[in-house]
């Protein structure tokens, strides 16, 4: 493989570089294989799921080529348009239920709780979904994992709820508000019965995660 283009950005354990037209290199920094997150990828594209192209990925498994998907992602486009809040939370309900369709392939993991067999992302919040001119594109499957679709569910319920919000009190009033609708709009379409069935075994997992804070660790407890 060539040598990477420009930093473009940074993630808890890759980082993402410009690589040739239309490409961009994910490289892992602490020397994990991304092997399985490839296959990931390439399996819920070849069922017709948004998800970024895969080119290559080298023989270690550290470094993998592909498609870059321009847009913002829907962090940033809530931000910039709130009155779409319930657009948005609709469009990720419907992301997950889409792929919640899929039965999991044996060579997928477990995940850390709740038993099933549909394939699982794990971490499919507006932050890892692009805004591309096709429509939206889920990235980063870095925790693709076979489970109960609920488990899924109420993980992005967590995170949502529980994440730091950068700003002063002003600013994190005005997200605690838009969150609420986001969340509101999001939960709707799911069985709140089974959803909750489940919040606290991911409410523990989600709490031994090193990268979470202490406050968002007390926010999501005090969602039981």
């Amino acid at each position: 493989m060539s040598a990477p283009g420009k930093l473009i950005a940074s993630g808890r354990d890759a980082d993402i570089f410009e690589y040739g037209k239309g490409t961009v290199l994910r490289r892992s920094r602490n020397g994990r294989s991304q092997m399985l997150e490839a296959r990931a990828m390439e399996f819920v594209r070849s069922k017709g799921y948004p998800a970024p192209e895969i080119i290559k990925v080298s023989d270690d498994g550290i470094d993998l080529i592909m498609e870059r998907i321009a847009g913002p992602t829907m962090i940033e486009a809530a931000s910039t348009q709130p009155w779409k809040l319930r657009d948005f939370g609709r469009d990720l309900a419907e992301l997950h239920e889409s792929l919640h369709l899929l039965s999991a392939p044996d060579w997928i993991p477990t995940a850390p709780c709740g038993p099933g067999e549909r394939f699982l992302h794990m971490d499919l919040h507006p932050l890892n979904i692009i805004l591309s001119s096709k429509g939206p594109v889920v990235i980063d499957w870095t925790n693709a994992a076979r489970g109960n679709p609920m488990v899924d569910v109420a993980a992005t319920w967590v995170l949502l709820a529980s994440a730091n919000v950068p700003g002063g009190r002003l600013n994190a009033a005005k997200a605690k508000v838009g969150r609420g609708i986001l969340l509101r709009s999001f939960l709707s379409p799911f069985p709140k019965t089974e959803l909750s069935s489940v919040l606290s075994s991911v409410v523990e997992w989600k709490s031994r995660d090193t990268n979470m804070t202490a406050a968002e660790i007390e926010r999501m407890r005090s969602l039981l």
